[in-house]
């Protein structure tokens, strides 16, 4: 029966079949997951055992599929618990008594009126889809992940706690391993075990198929297993000698492991050094042919074979480091040292009166070399004037903040014996007391001296006048003397100055210089009468210092003619034009000759063309200073000037950096009284400056001053010129302590030690502020200026902002740096008052 059985084949799964008992028919669909276990046990197909498998879904017998190859893993793996269940309940095959069937397993029907699930068919990703999936995958590697500082740490001891149990995991399996196989070669208990393990199985292997097959089971079946366990056992025996291997390897990393205190040797060393370094590509020597004319050395090219003939490369000279503060912490002199004697010694005996002569030579050599790069670290003033190089002249310029512009120039003045001023003037310059020159006086005198054309940009208080008086005075020393015959022909040289006080201050530095000199030096200035003026010209003059207003009317009436005029200055341009006086300046500089005009070429920046004379006149020598450069002052100069050359000390519109700057809030005019007297209680040394925006306040805070027994000064321009000359010559001779002004006292008034100006009224722009506080911090002393600030100069507060900014000895107070009108420039933020 069994063998009717074997050769039988299932039946063809058709839709009107039915079973041989007339049964309802079963499902055949390979989507049916009991689809083998509708059948009956004695309609199974027990004999074909290339139908036999399990099917990877359910550990289930599957009869319409041919088997895979069986493999080892197959083999050795445990049946799952559901088809050990499954097969628990399969039932015994039927008898041959044909009456006596078992009844059915009660197994629920299937649902066959349900539609069985369609099959999921995969589709390929279009390349579009790829292509978005990569850019996506891209554009999320390359988003940065912001991690803290705490997030950091935490990784980093993850990993680190990572490795480390790695590492221990790993020298305790292999430590175990190591023990486990000497065990078992040791005491051979390892076959004996594994024989015996493989013996059992072999024993006890069949059940399980003995069980599924029936208590009968099948004999090809013990073959078939007996085979694939022969397979297995060779495959055992392989893996066994390679884990052997692979644990020797193991205990020796172990064993190198726990003696990490045992030094490497020399083919480890080599191993090291070939893996972290590379290998070298060993040629193969070349060994000479039998005729082959090409001589072949026993040693490579690349091999040094000197080491070991000449002493000298046998011990070679290394780099020594000596000593600190030299690149790199290496003394050049000490190498030098060290090299000379190292030579010397090696190779002293081999030398003949020749190689001895042109050694000494070769240590002069360098010891003159090393004089020079010695001499070459010595600061600009240490070296003389023929020894300065360019980058010393950077040096020294960056020093005192110049920087020019304007061609080829010469270089600054370091000490007054170093410039070409005639000895006469040196005489006079030392006579007067002037130790050193200021910045502007360095590079605009060596300009002056070469014949031109000057715009110097400088920090009020600066010594402007000197650095123009001095280039004047030698210009004029070439010209011929004054006589009967010339003296009519007017000037030499004018000074235009804004105000009276200007003028008269650079009138008395001016007679310093030239009266010792043989000049004559005139000032004409309103506020006296003008015949006085007239009649001090009468013998003529060398030097003529006026206000433009006097001037001019001085040009109208005849009095005065500039025919002869080939020097021209003009000090504080920007206050001129900021005066009105712009037309006077145009009228005064185009009744100047115009035969020894310079050429606007480039001509106008050769020195020595510029000193050669036009006649028997020299070319016409303009210089302006300023210590601002409006549009208007810059259309004057581009108008009358001749290729001139640009200096600037600091930067232009600049306060002194000696000067303290404060600015303190005042809520109405009794405030500004009381605390202009707490400052005044303070012990401030005089003189002390003023500066108020009306003439009428002027008066009024003078006198309640005088109420309090100060001594006090005005000067404004209501005062008559005698007044004012007065008040500021009590002032200078210490008669007064207090000068209250206007701005007419701002610009370019001299004043010696000034200790402390206060604005009471703050100025109507940062330009007359800046003139304002530059009358103290003079000469390179330390100065202080005090302003009082309300509400309705709103229209500075961020001019005057920034500048305290900039200022390294002030502090912007919080009043203003958080005020509205402090935050943007030109804005009026004042109400307009309703029509």
């Amino acid at each position: 029966m069994a063998d009717s059985r074997s050769d039988r084949r299932p039946p063809a799964p058709r839709r009107d079949d039915y079973d041989r008992r007339g049964e309802r028919k079963r499902s055949h669909s390979p989507n049916d997951r009991g689809s083998s276990y509708n059948k009956r046990p004695y309609e199974r197909n027990y004999s074909s055992s290339s139908n036999r498998d399990y099917d990877r879904r359910n550990d289930r017998p599957s009869y319409n599929e041919p088997p895979p190859p069986r493999r080892r893993d197959d083999i050795i793996r445990p049946p799952s618990p559901t088809a050990e269940m499954q097969v628990d309940h399969i039932p015994p095959p039927p008898s041959d008594d044909t009456n006596n069937i078992p009844p059915p397993p009660s197994v629920p029907p299937p649902d066959t009126d349900a539609p069985a699930p369609p099959p999921v068919k995969r589709v390929p990703l279009s390349v579009e889809e790829l292509l978005k999936k990569k850019e996506a995958d891209s554009q999320k590697q390359e988003k940065p992940v912001f991690l803290s500082k705490e997030e950091r740490a935490k990784l980093a001891l993850e990993r680190r706690q990572a490795e480390a149990n790695a590492i221990r995991q790993k020298q305790e399996d292999a430590r175990a391993s190591a023990k486990t196989l000497d065990d078992h070669q040791n005491g051979g208990r390892m076959d004996y075990s594994y024989d015996d393990r493989r013996d059992d199985r072999r024993r006890g292997g069949g059940d399980r198929y003995d069980d599924r097959n029936g208590r009968g089971g099948d004999s090809r079946y013990d073959s078939r297993d007996r085979d694939r366990d022969g397979e297995r056992d060779r495959d055992s025996g392989r893996d066994r000698n390679r884990d052997t291997r692979d644990n020797r390897d193991l205990r020796a990393a172990s064993a190198d492991s726990e003696n990490d205190g045992i030094p490497f040797n020399e083919k480890e060393l080599v191993a090291i050094r070939e893996k972290y370094m590379g290998t070298l590509d060993k040629k193969r020597r070349h060994i000479r042919k039998m005729n082959e004319k090409k001589f072949v050395f026993d040693w490579n090219a690349e091999e040094d074979t000197s080491k070991d003939i000449n002493p000298i490369y046998i011990k070679r000279h290394d780099a020594q480091l000596f000593g600190r503060g030299h690149i790199a912490g290496i003394d050049i002199k000490e190498q030098k040292k060290e090299r000379s004697g190292f030579y010397n010694s090696l190779i002293e005996a081999r030398r003949n009166v020749e190689e001895v002569e042109r050694a000494r030579e070769m240590e002069e050599n360098d010891a003159k070399r090393a004089r020079q790069v010695a001499f070459d670290e010595r600061h600009w003033s240490d070296k003389p004037l023929e020894e300065m190089k360019e980058r010393d002249w950077r040096i020294f310029r960056e020093d005192f903040n110049i920087s020019t512009k304007g061609g080829i120039l010469p270089n600054p003045i370091r000490t007054w014996d170093e410039a070409e001023i005639p000895d006469r003037i040196k005489k006079v310059i030392i006579s007067v007391g002037y130790t050193e020159p200021s910045p502007i006086q360095r590079v605009s005198i060596p300009i002056g001296l070469q014949n031109r054309d000057l715009i110097g940009i400088a920090e009020t208080g600066s010594g402007k006048t000197a650095s123009f008086v001095i280039p004047l005075l030698s210009f004029i020393m070439e010209l011929p003397a004054l006589n009967e015959d010339n003296a009519s022909l007017g000037p030499y040289a004018i000074i235009l100055a804004p105000t009276r006080e200007l003028a008269q201050q650079i009138e008395q530095e001016t007679i310093k210089f030239a009266t010792p000199l043989g000049f004559i030096c005139v000032s004409i200035v309103g506020g006296h009468a003008l015949e006085e003026q007239s009649f001090s010209l009468r013998n003529g003059a060398h030097i003529v210092i006026a206000t433009p207003g006097r001037l001019k009317d001085c040009l109208d009436r005849r009095i005065l003619v500039l025919a002869q005029c080939s020097y021209v200055v003009m000090d504080e341009a920007d206050r001129m034009i900021d005066m009105g006086f712009e037309a006077d300046v145009n009228a005064i500089l185009d009744a100047l000759p115009v035969s020894n005009t310079k050429p606007d070429t480039d001509d106008a920046e050769n020195s020595e063309a510029m000193q050669a004379r036009v006649g028997d006149i020299k070319y016409r020598q303009t210089s302006m200073f300023s210590a601002t450069m409006p549009p208007a002052v810059e259309r004057l100069a581009k108008k009358y000037l001749r290729r001139p050359a640009i200096v600037t000390i600091g930067t232009a519109g600049q306060a002194v950096d000696k000067i303290e700057q404060r600015v303190e809030f005042v809520s109405n005019e009794e405030r500004k009284k009381n605390r202009l007297l707490e400052l005044l209680e303070e012990h401030h040394d005089p003189p002390i400056i003023v500066f108020v925006n009306t003439q009428k306040g002027c008066d009024i805070l003078s006198k309640a001053l005088e109420k309090l027994n100060y001594s006090v000064a005005t000067l404004h321009g209501g005062k008559s010129q005698e007044q004012r000359e007065q008040g500021l010559a009590d002032l200078k001779a210490r008669q007064k302590d207090i000068l209250v002004a206007t701005d007419v006292a701002g610009r370019g008034l001299d004043v010696k030690n000034v200790s402390m100006v206060v604005n009471y009224d703050m100025a109507k722009n940062i330009e007359a502020y800046t003139h304002r506080i530059g009358r103290t911090g003079r000469a390179g002393k330390n100065g202080l200026a005090i302003t009082f600030l309300t509400h309705g100069d709103s229209e500075v507060f961020y001019d005057l902002k920034m500048m305290l900014l900039k200022s390294p000895n002030s502090k912007v107070p919080r009043e203003l740096s958080e005020h509205e009108a402090a935050q943007n420039k030109g804005v009026d933020r004042r109400p307009k008052k309703k029509e």
